[in-house]
């Protein structure tokens, strides 16, 4: 997914890139070898520990912020970035996600130069996500969960077809392309599955910490079973999934 949404994007060396909801920055940090030299990557999110351990990940792959990465904290819906200061934008699993989207693609228009682009990435529909809604639907079944407000912020909140680009088009931004885009979920075991759902999924974490140590085994064979289709023959799971992506643009100044 990072890598169509920086395809999508094209950065051009010596251009200033804005990436929003970062987490551990690796989408921007991609786009990063294509900024120079003398490029700049602005890696924000609105979590502080987010930005923390993006700056570790940083590390990690050898970048170190400067003149070239900065790192902060930014709420995406009321960003402290200058008017027409940044010639692309990435946004990878934020829109759907933030109070307001629509406020968040009105500051996306805003600090991006004309003819500038965005890049941005939702998830598809729930029914082709199974590897993030086993767990849910288990809870469901057992009517230890509500079913959760569509329009709410979430993970499917613009998944229909047609609302990530009526989102942008508001903002007065142009809507160049719009596909879907195949990934895989992967992970060596059930068991890891469950582990990593439970760290990354905050509704699944607040659930548990509401429900007793049966009613989170009752989930968790649920949501399995769920899954067990997808295992592999060496135990191993690989969970198909689907996302949406749109490329949209500022109109370029008028000569």
């Amino acid at each position: 997914m990072s890598e169509r949404l920086v395809e999508l994007l094209d950065p051009l060396a010596g251009e200033t890139v804005l990436e929003l909801a970062a987490g551990l920055g690796d989408t921007g940090f991609l786009a990063l070898e294509r900024l120079r030299p003398g490029g700049r990557l602005l890696s924000t999110d609105g979590a502080p520990e987010m930005v923390a351990a993006a700056r570790r990940r940083a590390t990690e792959v050898g970048l170190e912020a400067g003149e070239e990465l900065e790192l902060r904290v930014e709420d995406a819906s009321e960003l402290t970035v200058a008017d027409r200061s940044v010639d692309g934008v990435l946004c990878r699993w934020g829109l759907m996600l933030v109070p307001e989207p629509e406020r968040t693609a009105r500051e996306i228009a805003r600090v991006l130069r004309p003819g500038g682009r965005a890049a941005v990435a939702v998830w598809g529909d729930h029914e082709r996500n199974e590897w993030m809604t086993a767990a849910g639907r288990s809870a469901l079944e057992l009517g230890l969960l509500e079913r959760p407000d569509p329009k709410a912020p979430g993970p499917f909140r613009l998944a229909a077809d047609g609302l990530l680009e009526g989102v942008l088009a508001g903002a007065g931004l142009r809507v160049e392309a719009a596909e879907t885009v195949a990934i895989t979920w992967r992970a060596g075991s059930l068991a890891e599955w469950w582990d990593v759902t439970r760290d990354v999924s905050r509704m699944l974490a607040q659930l548990l910490e509401r429900v007793g140590t049966a009613d989170e085994a009752r989930i968790a064979a649920g949501a399995r079973r769920r899954l067990e289709r997808y295992v592999d023959e060496d135990g191993s799971v690989s969970v198909p999934g689907l996302a949406r992506v749109a490329l949209a643009t500022t109109l370029p100044e008028e000569p």
